[in-house]
């Protein structure tokens, strides 16, 4: 529930801040400045320090495991906590350097109007809110001061990018570009791809793409352990697991499978060359899965343990008489000419070498060629997302290499282009307005992280920062 408290850091509006301002402050306004500095101190912004305390305490605050702390230590988990502690130092100053406020009596109805405390009558719940103070663990002080700050902070995204109302002409921009209707001329290209295989291109493919082309086949040895080969009894009894981990002890001590089957009377079964080929016995396929993970392994399977060695891992190219390794090699070769073909299409596009009459041609002089409007930028009925997107970003009589959710491939043309205007008695509640309004905002966030990078020199103490590293390994 804290966390529906703190929502000024998932508004759009401070996202935009956060990801503008803040980051590059971490990222390139810190980067170039570590120096080495009082132990006591992780980091230093003009002349506010950062103590190793406070990264100590924002740890503990925060409630983040030790643990992932120093499993993600070269990962620059430290330097990412101090990244935030700086971000939220930062914002605080400039609360402070423009002398942005909030009165004890706005702070109390701000809570008290608060949803979260509110009962069925919509009234504030005493309750409610100490309910809450209990389940969070926190004091009411403490949850005042951070209630506190988080409104100073959206305050401070208001004094910076509030008031914005933008214009008629942009709003119906975007609202044309989202809306527009777009006709367009559409060929399956698995209609017009050369999907012939002669015997002489087989040939060559196996040729030039012989190593690729070679399967593992393995030589391996296994046996079921069950109580019967074991201890010659029907039970899973404490004799039985003993020797169990008698045989994990010596796998770990390096003994071959030989060497238990001789130590325990067990009758092991040999394969050579085994290749995957059969897909229904699952023992086979599995040792297979894991011929590359241990040499020797013990598996328990419930109703048995599975013991196996894989001696030997060979490549090989199958024998052009086997079906599965022809229809194989067919597949792969009819998906060579598919990639060449589109890259050569694609290649035309590019260059503006590709026509009409071209487009035409191909598609049996317009036979295979098909007809469709899309209404909007989210209208994914045919093409996926992303082509949908491109298709948009193009003017009329332009070609392009379009897919669907299903990863077939299209050549399209864009025919004509319908296009109408936001109806100006929208614009208020458009959802067009708010988008432009953060263009403007986000545009004004850039500028002001210009001036702030100015304004605040971060130092990081690269020294101290190495000593509280070495603390967590």
């Amino acid at each position: 529930m804290l966390n529906t408290l703190r929502n000024f850091s998932k508004t759009k509006l401070a996202g935009i801040l956060i990801g503008i301002i803040i980051i590059p402050f971490v990222f390139w306004g810190m980067g170039s400045v570590f120096s080495g500095g009082n132990t006591n101190n992780i980091a230093k912004i003009n002349n506010e320090t950062i103590s190793t305390q406070e990264l100590l305490n924002y740890i503990n605050q925060t409630r983040m495991d030790n643990e992932y702390i120093k499993e993600n230590i070269d990962n620059k988990v430290i330097e990412k906590i101090v990244s935030s502690i700086v971000s939220i130092k930062l914002l605080d100053m400039e609360i402070n350097d423009l002398n942005i406020m909030i009165t004890d009596k706005t702070l109390a109805n701000k809570i008290k109007n608060n949803e979260i405390f509110l009962d069925d009558k919509k009234q504030f719940s005493r309750i409610k809110y100490e309910k809450f103070l209990l389940e969070n663990n926190i004091t009411a002080p403490d949850f005042e001061i951070r209630f506190k700050n988080e409104e100073l902070k959206k305050k401070l995204f208001a004094y910076v990018g509030g008031g914005i109302k933008s214009p008629y002409f942009l709003n119906n921009k975007i609202y044309i570009n989202k809306n527009k209707e777009v006709e367009i001329k559409y060929l399956d290209l698995d209609t017009v791809y050369n999907t012939e295989t002669p015997e002489t291109e087989i040939e060559q493919f196996i040729k030039d793409n012989e190593e690729n082309l070679k399967e593992e086949v393995i030589d391996f040895s296994y046996v079921k352990i069950t109580p019967s080969n074991l201890i010659d009894s029907d039970e899973f009894n404490n004799e039985f697991f003993k020797k169990i981990d008698e045989i994990e002890n010596s796998i770990l001590n390096d003994s071959s499978i030989e060497d238990i089957r001789k130590i325990y009377d067990l009758k092991i079964e040999y394969l050579s060359n085994y290749n995957n080929e059969d897909k229904n016995n699952e023992i086979f396929n599995e040792i297979y899965e894991k011929r590359n993970d241990e040499k020797i392994q013990l598996l328990d399977k419930n109703d048995y343990y599975l013991l196996f060695e894989v001696t030997k891992i060979n490549k090989v190219l199958p024998s052009k008489s086997e079906i599965k390794f022809i229809e194989r090699v067919k597949e792969n070769l009819i998906l060579k000419k598919k990639y060449e073909y589109n890259k050569d299409l694609f290649q035309k596009i590019q260059d503006k070498k590709f026509n009409n009459d071209e487009f035409v041609k191909i598609s049996k002089n317009g036979e295979n060629l098909l007809n469709e409007t899309i209404i909007s930028l989210d209208d994914n009925s045919i093409f996926d997302k992303d082509s949908v997107s491109l298709i948009y970003s193009l003017p009329e009589n332009n070609f392009v290499l379009l897919t669907n959710d299903n990863n077939k491939i299209f050549l399209a043309k864009v025919n004509k282009i319908y296009t109408k205007n936001l109806p100006k008695n929208d614009i208020e509640n458009s959802e067009y307005l708010e988008i432009s309004n953060n263009k403007i905002v986000e545009e004004i966030y850039s500028s002001y992280d210009l001036a702030l990078s100015k304004k605040y020199k971060v130092k990081v103490f690269q020294n101290t920062l190495d000593r509280i590293k070495n603390n967590f390994k």
